[in-house]
């Protein structure tokens, strides 16, 4: 049981209208100090304008927010000195180097840590003096980060701080990600990859259409999904009649252009029901993986769409 005193943030009932659009439509929930809590939600869903809110980059119309235990009636300038924001996208100057780089923006803070100790954190000291243009992607998105961590701040948000990176960089962005955890940073995570969130969430909230629809850990919501297995194989173009007969047989299907999904609980019938189908309807069943359910499945089920759509 949570209570108020270890609360990063907490809002009840915030509100966000353009015209008739409800983009953030009463919605509650808290963060818990010292957590990744990420938030999650199609395009639409009213994610960003939710966190625009908590940045103090926007007003909400009503609704209550707590700020480490103090009601504010918006996120402003004092309670942005506790703030570390990681914008999805970034543009640098030309011809600056790292370590000049921290140094300028340490100047906009009232208090701001050591650069060496930036540049530590994020694991950039052998690049203080690189400029910032000549780094790659991931070492860039870590730069970004220290930036971020300038002035020390109780909460950190991270808007898709993975998007464009290889695999070994997001592995070691995530890496670093825990690290700052586990320095009792508060991190507020959006992003559009369902491992991520799944590897770092310690809580997850799922919004769509402006409302909160579910939250949980990824364990808990994955398990309240109920089922016990899942088998993807290849689409092939499969389409009617053949598509609604395999429907026939798993009423529990998701498909895209690429793959197909049933979800069943015992897989000592499914599979055997399952090659029969592809015999008699001449389907080749390629890329064919048995798998537990993930929360790209839970998110699938709740919203019915992809998390780009």
């Amino acid at each position: 049981m949570s209570s108020s005193t270890d609360r990063a943030i907490q809002i009840e009932g915030l509100m966000k209208s353009y015209g008739s659009l409800k983009a953030v439509d009463r919605i509650s929930f808290y963060v818990k100090k010292g957590q990744i809590f990420t938030l999650l939600g199609p395009n639409g869903a009213g994610k960003t304008t939710t966190v625009e809110i908590l940045e103090g980059l926007k007003e909400a119309d009503a609704g209550r927010i707590e700020f480490f235990g103090r009601k504010v009636d918006r996120i402003a300038g004092k309670e942005k000195e506790d703030i570390g924001v990681l914008l999805q996208k970034n543009s640098y100057i030309e011809k600056v180097k790292v370590k000049e780089m921290i140094k300028m923006f340490s100047s906009f803070y009232k208090k701001s840590l050591p650069v060496h100790e930036i540049l530590e954190k994020v694991a950039l000291k052998d690049k203080e003096n690189s400029y910032v243009e000549n780094l790659s992607g991931g070492q860039q998105q870590r730069l970004s980060i220290g930036l971020a961590l300038i002035n020390d701040p109780k909460i950190l948000y991270l808007d898709e701080p993975t998007t464009g990176l290889d695999p070994q960089a997001r592995r070691n962005l995530w890496d670093l990600i825990e690290a700052l955890k586990s320095d009792g940073k508060t991190i507020f995570l959006t992003t559009h990859y369902m491992d991520e969130a799944e590897k770092l969430s310690d809580y997850v909230y799922i919004m769509d259409q402006g409302r909160i629809i579910a939250d949980g850990t990824p364990e808990e919501l994955i398990d309240n999904l109920g089922q016990e297995n899942v088998i993807d194989f290849a689409r092939n173009g499969l389409e009617d009649p053949e598509f609604s007969r395999l429907k026939e047989l798993y009423p529990r299907i998701k498909s895209n252009p690429e793959e197909i999904s049933v979800y069943v609980q015992d897989l000592s019938t499914a599979l055997p029901d399952l090659i029969n189908w592809a015999e008699t309807a001449d389907f080749k069943l390629d890329n064919l993986k048995i798998r537990r359910p993930n929360l790209e499945d839970v998110f699938l089920e709740l919203t019915g769409k992809g998390l780009r759509d």
